[in-house]
């Protein structure tokens, strides 16, 4: 699990921070009070209170404890981790749509992560498009260069990368500022009622599960658009159009709205469809993705087919 860090330099372990607790965390719990005031994983923030490394008016607490406003936090910083090295590799399946000087737009299969990261050994999009050749922008964190979105190890689809520093640049304004039409289907449990609306829900970690993301009172918000495509006796393929860019966003929604992804077992998807259907991950894939060229300033828009796997389960959903 990477540790980060508010804007600076990093800090070396054993870096002793103190300061009163701000109004806007009071009554909220100590793992999570420092995770934020701190830019921790709520992983770490819980092992570092565990410790004995987050003490309150002088006092070390258990995590779960109320913090209040005024009250004296004294922390012991954890070394930040080091940062996981690009490593050309060929990536079996990815496919490159359209490339030029500026961009390369992929169509990314299953199992493949956006960009390393701790803890993850199997394949990359900059790692495979390092193995052919293609050098990205150097913005972005070590292991996150020119990287500006991302789709889940187990979500296929259509994403770009920057390969120069200009369309990194503009790349991240645009996804920052929500001009850029990202547009997934996914088949969901059951049928949704409205077939068309707006789920507008707050998306942060989940309060007990730091690997999973939930709607929760204080999260960042977030906004997807859904319309029923096609509708089965079990499920229903829906477009969705996200306009903000959550971890997670349409399979968290979803699942709140008690319609989870098929085959989102981390989610809450029946696991007996999933296996009827031969689905051994999310029914989710990147459809669409249009924007403004970084240089030319045209409008283009990059589709991508179903994988064979989601393409099976549809059928299978139709017979």
């Amino acid at each position: 699990m990477t540790a980060t860090y508010g804007a600076g330099p990093a800090r070396p372990a054993g870096d002793q921070r103190s300061l009163p607790v701000p109004d806007g965390l009071d009554g909220m719990r100590l793992d999570q009070a420092v995770s934020r005031l701190f830019g921790l994983s709520r992983t770490v923030a819980a092992a570092l209170v565990e410790a004995g490394d987050a003490l309150v008016d002088g006092v070390p607490r258990p995590k779960s404890d109320k913090v209040h406003a005024g009250a004296w936090l004294e922390v012991t910083l954890p070394a930040p981790a080091t940062a996981v090295a690009v490593v050309p590799q060929a990536v079996p399946g990815l496919r490159v749509v359209f490339a030029d000087d500026d961009i390369v737009v992929v169509d990314k299969p299953v199992g493949v992560a956006a960009h390393p990261s701790p803890g993850w050994t199997g394949p990359t999009v900059v790692g495979g498009l390092a193995a052919i050749g293609h050098t990205i922008a150097t913005s972005g964190a070590a292991e996150r260069q020119g990287v500006v979105h991302r789709l889940d190890v187990g979500t296929t689809g259509v994403m770009v990368v920057a390969k120069s520093e200009q369309a990194y640049s503009v790349l991240k304004r645009a996804f920052k500022e929500r001009t850029v039409e990202k547009r997934y289907h996914a088949v969901v449990q059951g049928h949704l009622d409205p077939l068309r609306g707006t789920i507008d829900a707050p998306i942060d970690r989940h309060p007990n599960h730091d690997w999973r993301w939930a709607v929760v009172s204080d999260g960042k918000p977030s906004v997807t658009h859904y319309d029923t495509i096609e509708a089965f006796p079990s499920a229903s393929l829906v477009d969705v159009r996200l306009e903000t860019g959550r971890t997670h966003q349409i399979r968290v929604h979803f699942s709140t709205l008690r319609h989870p992804c098929v085959g989102d077992l981390t989610y809450g998807a029946d696991p007996t469809l999933a296996a009827r259907l031969g689905l051994s991950r999310q029914w989710l894939h990147a459809r669409s993705l249009g924007f403004v060229h970084p240089r030319t300033a045209e409008e283009v828009r990059f589709v991508s087919d179903y994988p064979d796997d989601l393409e099976h389960a549809l059928t299978a959903l139709r017979d």
